[in-house]
Order: structure tokens, then C-alpha cells, then sequence
């Protein structure tokens, strides 16, 4: 198994394409890659529909899946806001591929058994698949297709983004071999010597503690410990630095635990969802994810320190210093990035520094697909990785 990951600044499309291929190959040895993935600056938006046979023509591979992008990542480098195309690939032996695309009004019902799903995907779990996806964001039900898919292949790693760049439907990009695709979700299923590994890195740290929900409805949070939650907040304010207070008021965010015991919690067990909304009456809290009584909840802050505690927390939990990771693939919000750390390559540089010169590529989402304690979701503010490597 090989890995290799590119980046183009070239502001001509087909010299990105050329520069990008060209590194690839060499990476490779001249060998035909099985699996590719092409990351497009929303500066081509003009040409995304020539961007994937560009690449064929100069490194054609079994299977290629991409995206439109505000930013792509390759390289250990990471371009905003600019032109630049990000290629990453892989000579997988031993490994199926398996390339599917789906609409939205092709998603099974949620109460449909596996089967449904199965053939949508056109895997078995039997076989014992990982998945990429990538989606567009204005036309899939994201909500509806992850929880099938996790219904479906429970014990499968999940991880992808959705494109960015567009403001309104129709205008992003996804790419599947020879075709660009303008709505849906794409994405490959991968069985055989293979293993992902998947790191959810949420960009918060936690304030106050864990408090259990005793009373909500759907979305709204009603009461925390016997309060309102905004009597929490309330008390909780008062007891904080002031730097904390600041953030209080523009980047406060609810963590919904997804284990059932308070002890011992770790960045990785909450969830983190937007407040979306506050009863100045009641001093209910409308959150950004359905909710359960007798949850555990616990508020949680982030900002520039925050998130890279929380991305040393995740890596060093997931052990990555101790694996053999052939190849990786970011998926990070674009909300992140420079306008977070106010440095550029914060997250691609980090993951060199803890995981060593391994192929990285990807690029900013505007939603980023992975699993916490066990279920998929669709996250924001968040960098999800993938990291590769064979089973023997």
C-alpha cells in the first residue's frame, strides 16, 4: 500500500491539474494509483465540469471521487480562499473499491432493513466496508442518510465532508470517475486489507460540569439539574475569567454526552451543537440536535487555544503516534483555518507533527462527516480525519 498527496497553487486550471498529477506519479513510482481524490478550488468554478477529466487524461485511476472547495488541503499545506487543486491517491493492493452515487430521492426509509441500504451502496456489511463520502449540502438529506447507513453498517469507519463554495444549489461539484455531479452525495466503499481509522477533532473544551437533563422536548432544553438552563449560565458567568466571559457571548456551545456515565468524560464523548436559540421567559435553550431526558449535558467553549487542546486531546487518545498510517484524508470546516488560528496550515501541520511525513490531503467543508461514541454525524466547527493503513 502507497500513499502520495499533492498540492497546486497554479492559478490555470489544467497547470494545477498538470503540476498536481505530475507529483502524484512520482510519489507513486509511476504507478497506476487504484484510488483518487480531487479537491477543487471554488476559484474554477467556471471549469469544475473539465476538472476531472483533466486529471484522466494525466493519471487516470480505478476510482476517483472528489469535491468543489472554498480551500483544499495537500501536502501539509493548506490554501484559502485561493486557487489551488488538492490530489491525494493510493495504490491499494488487496483492496475493492466499490464507487457509488446517491440522490436524495433515492435514500431507503429510515424503518427499511439493511438490505435497502445495502443495495443502495451496493456493498454487504458482511463484507466488512469503510466508507468516504462526500456530499452537497443544499440537496441530501445528510440527517437521514447517515443514520441509515450506521443502521446499516454498524461497524463500519464513516468519515468524508460536505462541498463548499457555493452559495445555492446547483453550484457545487462532486465527482465520481468521469462524471461531475451537481447535487446528492458520492462516495467509496473499501473492503479488504484495509483499515480506518477515524479522529473527530470538535474544537471545545468544557466549562462548569456535566449536568443531567430533566425535563425537554425535541430540540429544546428545558431544564438541567431542576433549573432553567439559562440560570445555569447565569451562575456559571459569574464564576469565569473574563477572557471565558468574552467567549461566553460568541462562541458557547452545548456538549450532549454520548455515554450515559458522568465519570471520567473525555473531549471525544461529547457531541457539540450549536445554541441556536433562547426563551428570555421560560430560560430554555433550543440546541442544534435532538434530546433525551436524562442526558448528560455539559457547556463548552471554543476558540483558537481550545481547539488546539481538544486536536492534542483527540490525537493523543486515538494513539496515532503508534500507528502505521500509509495515507490520510482531512475533512475541516471551513470555519477553521486561518480565520480560527490566525496561522495558515494549523491542522495539516499539526497532524505532521504527530503522525510524521504522511501523504495528507483534503479540504474545507461545509460540513464535515464522522463518528462520535459510535454514531455518524454531519459536525461543524470541526476537522475530521481519516487515517489508512493495511490490516497486515
Amino acid at each position: 500500500m502507497k500513499w502520495a498527496s499533492a498540492l497546486s497553487a497554479e492559478r490555470r486550471l489544467e497547470s494545477a491539474i498538470k503540476e498536481a498529477a505530475a507529483t502524484v506519479k512520482q510519489q507513486l513510482g509511476g504507478a497506476a494509483p487504484d484510488f483518487a481524490a480531487l479537491f477543487v478550488s471554488r476559484s474554477f468554478a467556471g471549469r469544475y465540469e473539465e476538472a476531472n477529466a483533466l486529471l484522466a487524461d494525466r493519471l487516470p485511476s480505478r476510482v476517483l471521487i472528489g469535491a468543489s472547495a472554498a480551500g483544499v488541503i495537500g501536502d501539509g499545506r493548506e490554501l484559502e480562499s485561493k486557487p489551488g487543486v488538492s490530489l491525494t491517491a493510493a495504490v491499494l493492493p488487496d483492496v475493492k473499491l466499490r464507487a457509488f452515487s446517491v440522490q436524495d430521492e433515492d435514500l431507503p426509509d429510515l424503518d427499511d432493513s439493511p438490505r435497502s441500504w445495502e443495495k443502495l451502496v451496493g456493498v454487504r456489511a458482511a463484507e466488512n466496508p469503510q466508507f468516504v463520502f462526500l456530499a452537497d449540502p443544499f440537496s441530501i438529506r445528510l440527517d437521514h442518510f447517515l443514520p441509515g447507513m450506521d443502521f446499516a453498517f454498524p461497524k463500519a469507519a464513516k468519515v468524508g465532508g460536505a462541498a463548499s463554495g457555493a452559495t445555492e444549489p446547483g453550484k457545487n461539484a462532486l465527482y465520481l470517475n468521469t462524471l461531475c455531479l451537481r447535487s446528492g452525495l458520492v462516495g467509496v466503499a473499501m473492503t479488504g486489507n484495509l483499515e480506518v481509522e477515524t479522529i473527530v477533532a470538535q474544537g471545545c473544551r468544557p466549562i462548569g460540569k456535566p449536568l443531567h437533563i430533566t425535563e425537554c422536548k425535541e430540540n429544546a432544553l428545558i431544564s438541567v439539574e431542576g433549573k432553567p438552563p439559562v440560570e445555569i449560565l447565569q451562575d456559571l458567568f459569574k464564576g469565569l475569567p473574563d477572557r471565558d466571559r468574552q467567549l461566553m457571548k460568541q462562541a458557547l456551545f452545548v456538549g450532549i454526552a454520548m455515554t450515559s456515565s458522568q465519570e471520567q468524560l473525555k473531549p471525544g464523548d461529547f457531541l457539540i451543537r450549536n445554541i441556536i436559540g433562547v426563551d428570555n421567559e421560560t430560560g430554555a435553550l433550543a440546541v442544534g440536535s435532538p434530546l433525551r431526558q436524562g442526558q448528560t449535558v455539559q457547556f463548552h467553549l471554543r476558540d483558537a487555544r481550545s481547539s488546539t487542546e481538544d486536536l492534542r486531546a483527540v490525537f493523543h487518545q486515538a494513539g496515532t503516534a503508534k500507528m502505521e498510517t500509509r495515507g490520510a484524508l482531512l475533512f475541516s470546516c471551513v470555519g477553521r483555518g486561518q480565520a480560527l488560528f490566525g496561522e495558515p496550515n494549523h491542522d495539516s501541520g499539526f497532524f505532521r507533527q504527530n503522525v510524521g511525513p504522511v501523504p495528507l490531503g483534503g479540504f474545507f467543508c461545509n460540513g464535515e462527516i464522522g463518528p462520535v461514541g459510535g454514531t455518524t454525524y454531519l459536525h461543524g466547527y470541526t476537522s475530521c480525519f481519516g487515517l489508512f493503513r493495511p490490516k497486515k
